[in-house]
């Protein structure tokens, strides 16, 4: 039997120390990363102190741009009452059940038991302050995960992701850090080559939010790639062992409540920062009937992620780990019907590993602090019914470091929405090029190759369709 070094490149096998030293790296610098993380959130908090110091009244938050769903779903989702997510029922609205995963709701549930002792007139912004505390322990840990995954750039990866406005800005408005951080540590896990805690983790992710589900395509392409079969086994039997233990007792005692999740994302129309809010508002018809809603979103996403898939085989060299999980939450986030400012944080890991570049990853940050106060804005001139400031009112309001009296334009409000979509776009873009012209990828410049994939790092190509295609071209006769 043949040592698994046979089966690397010699320059993997050479640079192995470097390696450990790559892996050794954010270890000594987890302080630095740790401390930056914490400093952000902190000053993430405080953006939100203004709505807080209200009682996150709806019109405070829009007009200050603080808004956050963890305080009013204390309240709306019955917690304050008693109510366990997924057992006991909901009245006075269409939702009948907390409509999160279900880790994300054992998450809700367990900070509500640990605000009891506060008195009732506090719980509601205890519950907040206490959620805060812990989505930024988690980004603590998303950031030195990624910077793990990172190789010999974990200091600039963790501080891109760290330093980030998205981070800032977007931390508190829901539970989506929980989902973030878990999935970076699957990363972590599968860049120390082990594949079966790198599934469990992912599994606990997909159980948080839907989005780490994507994640499975890449890898199993990639491994595929690579004929790295026994990693992938180990892997998706993680993935699916971790996942049932969390879902499977809720599957069991509270079915109505499990299924939630999926029935409401199913039901769902056009939401505030899609592509199809932006059609509706041009005048395409039809998208106010669901069921085509969900076949173009889910048509569109198959395509691209066929695209995607091609790519992964036909790439002349193997694309990083990364890249490939980068491009398809891209490719599922642009046609979704709903996109929620803050889903940048599902992008934020993965575009630093993807592409540690930073002017376009600045660009893309731009864009989505444009949307950030662009959503809010409008929503407060929805609220107002108000017809909202114009692209000179609201630059002139901005100039004077104001909100625009009444909020924004709905023509204003679709600049923001593309601003952020066009920028995402160009960011994938970039990161197919890479892909296509390994050249110019900044992390192989060095001649590492993918230090977030594991026992993809190094490995040899087995399935590859450039592979297929040099033997035809080889047998052709000479001119």
């Amino acid at each position: 039997m043949s040592s698994s070094s046979e089966r690397l490149p010699m320059s993997a096998v050479e640079t192995g120390s470097d390696a450990v030293s790559e892996h050794g790296r954010p270890a000594r610098l987890a302080p630095v990363l740790a401390g930056v993380t914490a400093l952000v959130c902190l000053l993430g908090w405080l953006q939100k102190q203004p709505c807080a110091s209200v009682s996150f009244d709806f019109l405070k938050t829009t007009t200050r741009a603080c808004y956050t769903d963890v305080y009013p779903l204390y309240y709306v989702r019955g917690l304050n009452d008693g109510k366990v997510p997924y057992f006991d029922a909901l009245t006075g609205s269409d939702i009948h059940y907390v409509e999160y995963p279900v880790l994300s709701g054992g998450f809700m549930q367990a900070v509500a038991w640990l605000v009891r002792p506060f008195g009732v007139d506090g719980r509601g912004l205890a519950f907040y302050n206490v959620t805060a505390l812990l989505l930024a322990l988690l980004a603590v840990v998303a950031v030195l995960a990624t910077a793990y995954a990172a190789g010999r750039r974990s200091l600039r990866t963790g501080l891109m992701v760290a330093l980030s406005p998205a981070l800032l800005l977007t931390a508190y408005i829901n539970w989506d850090l929980l989902a973030v951080a878990l999935s970076a540590v699957a990363l972590a896990a599968w860049s120390r080559r082990r594949p079966a805690l790198a599934g469990a983790f992912l599994g606990l992710a997909i159980a948080a939010k839907f989005y780490p589900l994507l994640f499975l395509g890449p890898l199993v392409l990639l491994c595929a790639r690579a004929g790295q079969w026994r990693a992938m086994g180990r892997l998706l039997a993680g993935t699916a062992g971790a996942w049932l233990l969390v879902n499977l007792p809720v599957m069991l005692f509270a079915w109505d409540g499990w299924k939630e999740f999926y029935t409401f994302s199913q039901k769902r129309g056009v939401d505030w920062g899609s592509i199809f809010f932006f059609l509706q508002d041009q005048g395409v018809t039809g998208l106010d009937d669901t069921d085509r809603l969900n076949m173009l979103g889910t048509g569109t996403f198959l395509v691209l992620a066929a695209g995607i898939a091609v790519l992964a085989l036909a790439a002349p060299r193997r694309p990083r780990l990364p890249q490939l999980m980068f491009l398809v939450l891209v490719a599922f986030m642009l046609p979704n019907k709903v996109w929620s400012p803050q889903y940048v944080l599902w992008l934020l890991p993965l575009a630093a590993l993807a592409r540690p570049k930073l002017p376009a990853f600045v660009v893309w940050q731009l864009g989505e602090i444009v949307y950030f106060f662009g959503i809010w804005w409008y929503l407060l001139s929805v609220s107002g019914q108000t017809p909202g400031a114009d692209l000179s009112g609201t630059l002139s309001a901005v100039l004077s470091l104001d909100a625009p009296e009444g909020g924004i334009s709905q023509d204003v409000y679709s600049i923001a929405l593309l601003a952020r979509f066009l920028t995402v776009l160009a960011l994938a873009a970039l990161v197919v090029w890479d892909v296509l012209r390994p050249s110019s990828d900044v992390v192989r410049q060095d001649g590492a190759d993918d230090p977030a994939g594991g026992v993809l790092d190094g490995a040899e190509d087995v399935v590859a369709l450039s592979r297929w295609r040099r033997p035809r071209h080889a047998a052709a006769p000479a001119l």
